[in-house]
């Protein structure tokens, strides 16, 4: 019986591809053409987004519209949560929203990270901080494993 050995970081390589693949998707999402925004993951259980606000994305009252809030925080979470599925898309089931603070303008952050479940059900939370390291929301998301293979989705790729 031979044994093939595996160097201790080809698990790390294996995530680093799927982590830069996630990062593909979410760029080639069309809804974030309307958005100046990136996604990063350096590490599984954790996203961040940089997005910016302008006043484009304001309600009446001049302030970003609670539309934004909810995009940023539904997208760290999932990121968070599918950083940990290499195989699947995840969907939102549920996701819960508080706004903590107005924003008008500027670099904004979304910070996700996993809290539980790895087999069929994902909790997540995110919050987001404005450009003067304040909270100006925050949200927890239930994420369900789909029938939608990653390795399917033509923006699912890992770059060249």
């Amino acid at each position: 019986m031979s044994r093939t050995a595996t160097s201790p970081d080809s698990g790390l390589l294996a995530s680093s591809t799927h982590f830069r693949a996630l990062e593909a998707l979410y760029a080639s999402a069309p809804v974030n053409a309307l958005f100046d925004s990136r996604l990063h993951i350096a590490e599984a259980e954790h996203s961040t987004i940089v997005f910016s606000v302008d006043e484009t994305m304001h309600h009446a009252a001049r302030a970003a519209h609670g539309t934004i809030y909810f995009k940023m925080l539904d997208d760290a979470a999932f990121y968070a949560a599918n950083s940990l599925v290499p195989d699947r898309f995840l969907l939102t089931t549920a996701f819960n929203l508080h706004f903590t603070k107005p924003v008008r303008s500027g670099e904004v952050t979304a910070h996700g990270r996993w809290i539980s479940g790895r087999r069929r059900v994902f909790v997540a939370e995110a919050n987001l901080i404005d450009s003067e390291g304040e909270e100006i929301g925050r949200g927890t998301g239930t994420f369900m494993r789909s029938s939608i293979e990653l390795a399917g989705l033509p923006g699912y790729r890992a770059p060249e």
